[in-house]
């Protein structure tokens, strides 16, 4: 019998911060609207206010947008 994997198993983590990111730790491969690719490793901040101007990444916005979350 084959055993499921789960993220924690494949060494990735996502914590989501009160009205903030997703933080993301781990290697992961990001796949943009356009079709190009990145390797992030270690950890990234994931925008989940709609207000970075550097989705999908975030840039502090929720912050000053007044994000709750």
């Amino acid at each position: 019998m084959e055993e499921n994997k789960t993220p924690a198993a494949d060494g990735i983590k996502v914590d989501i911060m009160k009205n903030g990111p997703a933080i993301v730790q781990g290697t992961v491969q990001i796949t943009h609207a356009d079709g190009t690719t990145e390797i992030k490793e270690n950890r990234m901040a994931i925008c989940r206010c709609g207000a970075s101007s550097n989705k999908p990444f975030c840039d502090g916005q929720h912050g000053k947008v007044g994000f709750e979350g």
